[in-house]
């Protein structure tokens, strides 16, 4: 409290997050912040999407991880801190920040710590009246503008107050670019442990947002914003650590590697669990109707889409789901994108690849030729599977895996199944501008 007082803070702000990933929390003056971080404030969990909770259950307190306070730059009278959610003085196991504490414990009691780096890949866009979308540059319109030094330095003043921020937060900020489609960046700050690059992830996305809404312009990490453009990933780097030492577990010299990737045996066996689970663990990765529309291989656009489409893996392919990026140490799951909830989709993948481990499951051989190409036959004699192409498949793949109940709990995972189900309905259910404008004048 005298620190944040110090520093001019007035009121303190426990963010919890819902079965989407959105913030959640009450404000309190920084006097109160003992009973907050006692469990003071309350809430109503029926009023919270996928909180399990009817109109008549006890109400569930936010508890702030004081440790992790941050000072809003653009407010510094507010301090912001990630926060569990606590049921009658317990850890609250629909919270998906509590859930991935505790996977992260089991990796701990077998020794290994869950290392976590996530690209964030974000559009910086304009609304119009009509609340569709634009690029607010309008120079920004190469046909390939992967990398583009024009379209980055028309857009410095919003990327350099992001990138600033991220390095006063000590976050070591380490690469920034226009990323490959028409008004979309990326940023890539140094990887932590799992559950702090979830919180970091989740007030980066409230960051960059308030950033863009000074300038009158939005940002988003939408999965899919334009049919014909590249869409937004968040790609998931993992590796596992020792617990003691903090040594990679996943790092091999690629000349001791019999795949020659520059993977352990523990690293393969970690990748072979993904694998086994990577059609339930999509839904996590890839949780939104939109998110489907950016794993394709092709979709509206005049080349390929870059997306992963198949539950694979193999080295600096970017046509697997799973790749091992050159130098080895870590593997990369690629159908994640910024749609997710970082804290129920890391908790995820952590469960499966130890699973992996304990199994000493073994993932086959690498995949390096271009997988987009290949005919139905070939792919069906390597055993490459599709992941899920819609929503709703890969809901009905999260619901029948045995590990997404063992891990999350029958309740937790019915209340993901319940909301995406709905959201799959809601969606048939609305009429797009696709089939006004093909199907009026048709018939």
């Amino acid at each position: 409290m005298d620190e944040l007082r110090a520093k001019g803070v007035k009121y303190c702000i426990g963010a919890y997050v819902d079965i989407h990933g959105a913030q959640k929390g009450k404000v309190v003056p920084l006097d109160h912040l003992p009973q907050m971080a006692a469990g003071s404030e309350l809430y109503t969990g029926y009023a919270v999407d996928g909180l399990g909770q009817a109109p008549n259950e006890d109400e569930f307190a936010s508890v702030p991880d004081i440790t992790r306070f941050i000072q809003l730059p653009w407010e510094p009278k507010i301090a912001w801190a990630p926060a569990d959610i606590a049921l009658k003085g317990a850890p609250y196991p629909l919270s998906t920040r509590v859930l991935l504490k505790n996977v992260m414990a089991e990796a701990a009691s077998m020794g290994f710590g869950f290392n976590l780096g996530i690209e964030c890949e974000i559009f910086l866009l304009r609304q119009l009246a009509d609340g569709s979308l634009a690029i607010p540059d309008p120079d920004d319109k190469l046909v390939k503008p992967c990398y583009d030094v024009r379209g980055f330095l028309s857009n410095f003043s919003w990327v350099d107050r992001v990138a600033e921020t991220i390095n006063d937060l000590g976050w070591d900020l380490y690469s920034l670019d226009h990323e490959d489609a028409n008004g979309q960046f990326e940023f890539d700050f140094a990887y932590s442990d799992a559950l702090t690059t979830a919180d970091r992830l989740t007030f980066f996305r409230l960051m960059a947002k308030q950033y863009a809404k000074d300038e009158g312009l939005i940002a988003t990490m939408m999965p899919k914003p334009f049919a014909n453009r590249t869409g937004n990933g968040a790609h998931f780097n993992m590796s596992l650590s020792d617990i003691t030492t903090g040594a990679n577990l996943f790092a091999c010299d690629p000349k001791d590697d019999p795949r020659g990737l520059g993977l352990s045996e523990t690293g393969y066996h970690f990748v072979a669990g993904i694998i086994r689970h990577g059609r339930a663990l999509c839904a996590a990765f890839a949780p939104t109707v939109n998110s489907y529309k950016r794993l394709t291989r092709r979709g509206d656009m005049a080349t390929f889409s870059w997306a992963p489409v198949f539950n694979s893996y193999g080295s600096n392919n970017r046509t697997n789901s799973i790749r091992i990026p050159m130098g080895g140490g870590r593997c990369e799951s690629r159908n994640a994108d910024g749609a997710a909830n970082p804290y129920l989709a890391a908790a995820l993948a952590l469960a499966a690849g130890l699973e992996g481990v304990r199994e000493k499951l073994d993932p086959g051989a690498p995949n390096e030729d271009n997988l987009y190409e290949l005919t139905e036959a070939e792919r069906a004699s390597r055993g490459i599977e599709f992941l899920p192409q819609t929503l709703a498949e890969a809901v009905d793949a999260f619901e029948a895996d045995p590990l997404v109940e063992k891990t999350l709990g029958v309740s937790l995972r019915d209340e993901f199944v319940t909301y995406k189900r709905e959201e799959w309905r809601e969606y048939h259910a609305t009429i797009s501008p696709w089939e006004t404008a093909r199907y009026s004048h048709m018939f």
